[in-house]
């Protein structure tokens, strides 16, 4: 909340999505664009733009790790508890591929383990960035709307519910994509 009123305040949404994409443990970016977007609402979208692309450009440095560097990685990933979502991330790109990114890029799941799933697995780069930015570009830019348009009264309801909500729109997309193929 403190950084989030400093003029320097986009400067650190930068850097926080970019690393927050392919660092393992980091904040999802949505602790700083959350009370930026509610301070400033005139500038709420702005904001969620340079969430998005800062974030998709750190995604491609995690893809990048996962293609070239997983060697180093991999131990962090066993070290900080994230090995078994790892696999389980690795078992959905096998089954849906360009629909586990995009999921990801909304869901409450952490973004830099698909990012560098997807390296790993060598996922074709355009479908990956395609779907990183419809994914997260839905996530921040409905974020930053929600709390622009209605304010502060509206935070502790968004805190309270976010991983509900993430999940929901989760399981939403899923059901679409079964449809869509059934």
């Amino acid at each position: 909340m403190r950084f989030s009123r400093r003029p320097q305040a986009p400067y650190y949404l930068s850097l926080l999505s970019f690393v927050e994409s392919f660092i393992l443990p980091f904040p999802p970016p949505d602790v700083m664009l959350a009370p930026m977007a509610i301070a400033r609402p005139s500038m709420a979208m702005r904001f969620a733009t340079l969430t998005l692309l800062f974030s998709v450009f750190g995604g491609l440095i995690g893809y990048l790790i996962g293609a070239f560097l997983f060697d180093l990685a991999e131990p962090l990933i066993i070290e900080w508890g994230y090995q078994s979502g790892f696999e389980t991330v690795i078992n959905w790109f096998g089954q849906w591929g360009f629909w586990a990114v995009l999921v990801a890029g909304f869901s409450p799941v952490p973004y830099k383990i698909f990012t560098i799933a997807a390296g790993v697995l060598n996922l074709a780069i355009i479908p990956f960035l395609l779907a990183s930015i419809i994914g997260r570009g839905l996530r921040f830019f409905l974020l930053a709307w929600c709390l622009a348009r209605f304010g502060p009264s509206i935070e502790p309801k968004l805190i309270k519910y976010i991983e509900v909500i993430g999940w929901a729109v989760v399981v939403a997309l899923l059901l679409a994509i079964v449809i869509y193929y059934f």
